[in-house]
């Protein structure tokens, strides 16, 4: 099966690298922790460095699983505020009453189940920023408290009189059209116009996909590392599957599925049988005979020379060896992965001597870490 060469290791810079806009081009743009150089992402690169020299509010607007978390914290990071707190609520995981004490606090008594003061995450994220991601879920009784903070500020925790004044950047991010919603009545819209002093939509995966192949690179080396793997070796299919996939979870559904396939491949390479059957689509079907049955040793020795003789030219007298060799070395490279790589129960699996195995793996190859 063809492969392509072996991944090696991200090296992302730290913050920001290569040209800018003062006479420096914005191609080498790039943000630590955020893969992909398409065209999409140098403009969401370029505005996040724009916006990060101010303290204005900013709106992320992107479908779920594209990434408005890292370019969040990315504009904390290389803000004047780094130094300060970087503080995530998710709007959308609390219920209402549960989010408001979240957000500003409350004292002592002021409901059932209050039984100390509480500082809220506004007030924590003094002097920092504050990420309000799921914005879209707020209700528009929230809207006025947060409205407040925006324009002024100031808020006062639950049941407190007292006001608590904070100097707290604002990021929000929503994966629906926040127009849309303030159309539908659902948001309100003097709220909208505060956060959304600087909009940065994040494309989706689909729409960046000469992205894809670094991001399957950064996720195998993760997670190699991560589960002590070494799954190196990526099919041509397999890249062109995913390439093709529409991508409804975006970056994070091609993360998992990378994750998946590093904890489930039997050896090296991520191979077609590693994706799901959504990435596989109804064309593909695996190597079956009639009525859907695994193939016979027979049948699978028949099916490989028929598709030597159709791939490889008969006419210059290297059929032989070559579809042997190919034969020799998956072979080899399968018994010892099952035997752990050791090679003298290779050998034994095998029924040749320990020695021949050895030159055998030099002649074909191999190394120890194709195992």
């Amino acid at each position: 099966m063809a492969t392509s060469e072996p991944f090696e290791s991200s090296d992302e810079s730290s913050g920001f690298s290569g040209r800018t806009s003062d006479g420096r081009s914005p191609e080498s743009f790039s943000i630590d922790g955020i893969i992909g150089t398409s065209r999409a992402m140098q403009q969401v690169y370029h505005l996040t460095q724009q916006v990060a020299k101010s303290d204005a509010s900013v709106l992320l607007l992107g479908e779920t699983g594209t990434g408005k978390e890292l370019i969040a914290n990315a504009i904390h990071q290389i803000s004047n505020r780094h130094h300060g707190p970087f503080v995530k609520v998710n709007c959308g995981a609390l219920s209402e009453s549960l989010l408001e004490s979240e957000l500003f606090g409350h004292v002592k008594g002021s409901f059932t189940g209050a039984v100390s003061n509480r500082t809220g995450r506004f007030e924590a994220a003094h002097s920092g920023t504050i990420f309000l991601d799921e914005i879209n879920s707020t209700t528009l009784q929230l809207q006025v408290k947060l409205l407040r903070v925006l324009q002024e500020r100031e808020f006062e925790r639950v049941g407190d009189t007292q006001t608590i004044s904070i100097d707290t950047r604002v990021i929000a991010a929503s994966n629906r059209d926040l127009m849309e919603e303030v159309s539908e009545g659902r948001f309100r819209e003097d709220v909208y116009w505060r956060l959304n002093v600087v909009p940065i939509e994040i494309p989706p995966l689909r729409d960046r996909r000469e992205d894809i192949p670094e991001l399957v690179t950064f996720f195998l080396n993760s997670y190699n590392e991560a589960y002590d793997r070494y799954v190196v070796h990526i099919s041509k299919d397999v890249l062109n599957a995913l390439q093709q996939y529409h991508w409804p979870g975006n970056v994070r559904e091609l993360q998992n599925y990378v994750e998946r396939a590093v904890v489930m491949a039997s050896g090296d390479e991520f191979t077609m049988e590693l994706l799901p059957p959504s990435v596989l689509g109804k064309e593909y079907k695996p190597i079956r005979s009639a009525g859907d049955k695994p193939l016979d040793s027979q049948s699978l020795n028949s099916m490989l020379v028929k598709q030597g003789l159709t791939e490889l030219n008969p006419a210059n007298g290297t059929l032989h060896a070559t579809l042997v060799e190919s034969l020799e070395r998956e072979l080899i490279h399968q018994v010892l992965i099952a035997c752990g790589g050791t090679q003298t129960k290779a050998a034994a699996m095998l029924g040749i001597n320990r020695n021949t195995l050895h030159k055998k793996i030099k002649e074909l190859g191999l190394d120890s870490n194709d195992t």
